[in-house]
């Protein structure tokens, strides 16, 4: 199996990739060692970094050996550094870290290859930092960024990455891949990528995850059922609880994982105390997991947020008279009945509000607020 079989839908990103492997494997010009992969979430960036890093960094072979393969999944490879944070931003210590490991001569491979997942989430500061190491890297170094596009970095760090652009994939290629790769029903697959707007990731969810699912379809129920103000706070209550078990399910098992295994790296038994001296270490811990949760709890929000505008979107072409499949399709009934309730200008406040919404979020706005100021907008009376 090709390392490139796991992507989908970018076969023209992919086709740029393979011959970079190709020409490194064979020793020829056409090598960049400083790349930027962007393109909207959801449409395979980090997975075609580590696609990427794996064929450069097996041996001979631009397709990536299996060996090689496994090491790259497992974050393990000796010639690989990452950089993939669950923080709100990355911090310019991580940065620094990375840069100086960079440094290295490559032990096993032709290449060390240095991947930051979220590029984007570097302050100004920070990415001066790494700006130095793109200037002049090390012969054998290769620097991969991942960000949703190219304005999202500083221009002196875009002027010295060549930049690769992914589309969104389509419906049917996501749908594809998760059924050959996940085993799922082939009609579940394509709801699921269809309401993930063919986010891969949050597809995979969908289509895997039955409490995902059901927390879906109450954010679709809440908001469909706003009909005074009283009823968008209570709405947003309800969207802000979602969001927080939504969360709660991803981080929660990997929280106590995390927790077990560093209390037995330590050499303390389950259930036992705590030594003085070691406290300092499962403090900082916590914290990270703390900062990983309030970055989940934001995600949790955005994907609700998602869900919210394919909605008025779909209500939206219905008063417009455009003939097109809904998102939502099974729900076309209360979609119908929706359109019927209000006016198209409506409509656009509404999605305008949900803009606006995720803005003030992602500028430390309190979610609850946020959300409320977002709902009041949504309130319908039948006709």
């Amino acid at each position: 199996m090709q390392v490139w079989d796991e992507l989908t839908g970018q076969s023209e990103a992919i086709d740029v990739f393979r011959s970079a492997a190709e020409a490194a494997a064979a020793g020829r010009d056409g090598m960049t060692h400083s790349w930027l992969i962007t393109g909207p979430p959801g449409s395979g960036r980090s997975n075609l970094a580590f696609a990427f890093a794996t064929a450069l960094l097996s041996p001979g072979n631009p397709d990536g050996d299996e060996a090689t393969r496994r090491q790259v999944a497992a974050r393990t490879h000796p010639d690989l550094g990452v950089l993939s944070t669950e923080r709100v931003i990355i911090s310019i210590e991580e940065v620094r870290s990375l840069v100086a490991s960079s440094q290295f001569s490559p032990s096993v491979s032709r290449y060390r290859v240095m991947i930051i997942e979220d590029a984007d989430r570097m302050t100004e500061r920070t990415s001066n930092v790494l700006l130095k190491a793109l200037e002049e890297p090390p012969p054998r170094t290769v620097w991969i960024l991942c960000a949703p596009s190219e304005a999202d970095l500083i221009p002196t760090v875009r002027s010295r990455v060549r930049s690769v652009r992914l589309r969104v994939p389509s419906v049917e290629d996501v749908a594809e891949l998760i059924t050959r790769r996940d085993g799922v029903d082939a009609e579940l697959a394509i709801r699921a990528a269809r309401e993930a707007q063919s986010h891969i990731g949050m597809a995979h969810r969908l289509a895997t995850n039955a409490d995902a699912r059901a927390r879906r379809e109450q954010t679709l129920q809440a908001a469909l059922g706003i009909r005074s103000v009283s009823g968008a706070v209570s709405a947003a209550a309800t969207l802000l609880e979602v969001a927080t078990a939504d969360a709660k399910a991803i981080t929660e098992e990997r929280d106590a994982e995390e927790r077990e295994s560093a209390m037995r790296s330590l050499g303390i038994e389950p259930g036992g105390t705590i030594p003085p001296a070691l406290r300092s270490q499962l403090k900082s811990l916590e914290e990270d997991q703390k900062r990983r949760a309030t970055r989940s709890l934001r995600d949790g929000l955005d994907r609700i947020m998602v869900d919210l505008m394919s909605l008025y979107r779909d209500v939206l072409l219905l008063q417009l008279g455009v003939a097109t499949e809904p998102i939502n399709r099974e729900i076309s009934d209360q979609l119908q009945r929706a359109a019927e309730e209000s006016t198209p200008a409506q409509t656009l406040e509404t999605l305008d509000a949900i803009t606006t919404a995720r803005q003030r979020i992602d500028a430390n706005v309190a979610p609850a607020l946020a959300l409320e100021a977002m709902l009041i907008t949504a309130r319908r009376q039948p006709r």
